[in-house]
């Protein structure tokens, strides 16, 4: 264990943790102001994948040592995650919530579609090799992509519906 490896696990824990009291004060003023949930069903498998890969960070990448070049990359997506929280502002959320209001088109909206999701992906893979741990990036990139599927189809359906738009990690 190094302190350089301690440092690293206790900044993801930290962000995921920030990023959920995030998520749930802006769902909660999106609610207010009359937006609704779609694809709720599938949320609690999201929350559990996402906590199993950090689980999995935590107890296999403890006693790991840095690799400095995967670090300097995930240094590089924290930029853009913050360009797209940045972007969004009180509009990101970590559920799919439902707003009468335009699309964001700006930022990094301009030249993604689902910005936030290339980002999840890119993390998901570049954690865990920051720590060497080749076989967590492969497995959790695999599950990531079969949640992904269906979470985007959910959402850009909602985007299509009757005009309205799904606010959160989806195109807006």
């Amino acid at each position: 264990m190094t302190t350089g490896t301690v440092l690293f696990l206790a900044f993801i824990v930290l962000q995921r943790l920030g990023e959920l009291v995030i998520a749930h004060r802006n769902t909660a003023r999106l609610m207010s102001r009359g937006a609704r949930e779609v694809g709720a069903g599938h949320y609690p498998v999201m929350v559990a994948m996402h906590t199993a890969w950090l689980l999995a960070l935590l107890v296999f990448g403890f006693h790991q040592t840095l690799h400095m070049g995967w670090l300097a990359v995930y240094a590089v997506l924290q930029v853009f995650r913050a360009w797209i929280l940045g972007t969004l502002g009180a509009r990101w959320t970590t559920r799919i919530i439902v707003l009468d209001a335009p699309i964001v088109t700006r930022g990094p909206f301009r030249f993604i579609r689902h910005p936030n999701y290339a980002l999840v992906v890119a993390e998901i893979i570049v954690a865990p090799l920051v720590l060497g741990l080749i076989w967590v990036a492969v497995v959790f990139t695999v599950l990531n992509a079969a949640m992904l599927y269906h979470r985007i189809g959910v959402e850009d359906a909602a985007l299509r519906n009757k005009g309205r738009h799904a606010d959160g990690q989806a195109r807006i």
